[in-house]
């Protein structure tokens, strides 16, 4: 097995590794890797594939230099390397929703997570919906207020 590394973008990279006995034709995991002042990985990829998923990253910055790991929700696939980053990444930070926060990463973090909100995000785009640049951060706060209404109300 090895990861492929394509820049997608200005230093914006795709970090694909191919599993070719997973399912006939083999499964590739991606990872996203943004190279900015403050490097984001998006999807950890699973546990066993850390030391993959980190030779790709070593090859574009070094792996501490990584301040946030990010994933849309909570599958091995998506954050199962979760807490090997944050071993080798003393400045790294899970960012995520308060939701998944309060269900999952609270518990299942090494180090504290961040919830999105408090970060004052400029933009937030949904997976299968719009975008938008107006208070992102209090729209962050608003939608997990109202998923913990629902969770108080059973």
């Amino acid at each position: 097995m090895e990861t492929r590394i394509d820049e997608v973008a200005d230093r914006i990279y795709r970090l694909s590794t191919c599993v070719a006995d997973a399912a006939p034709g083999g499964f590739t995991f991606n990872q996203f890797l943004i190279d900015a002042d403050e490097p984001m990985l998006f999807h950890t990829g699973l546990r066993g594939m850390f030391p993959l998923v980190r030779a790709a990253i070593e090859t574009v910055m070094p792996i501490d230099r990584l301040r946030w790991i990010g994933f849309g929700h909570v599958e091995a696939d998506e954050c199962g390397a979760m807490n090997a980053l944050l071993a080798a990444a003393p400045a790294a930070q899970v960012a995520h929703g308060a939701l998944g926060c309060m269900v999952s990463l609270d518990d299942l973090c090494d180090r504290p997570p961040r919830r999105l909100a408090a970060l004052q995000p400029q933009a937030l785009a949904l997976m299968h919906g719009s975008s938008t640049r107006s208070r992102c951060g209090h729209a962050l706060e608003q939608l997990a207020d109202a998923y913990e209404a629902m969770l108080r109300a059973g």
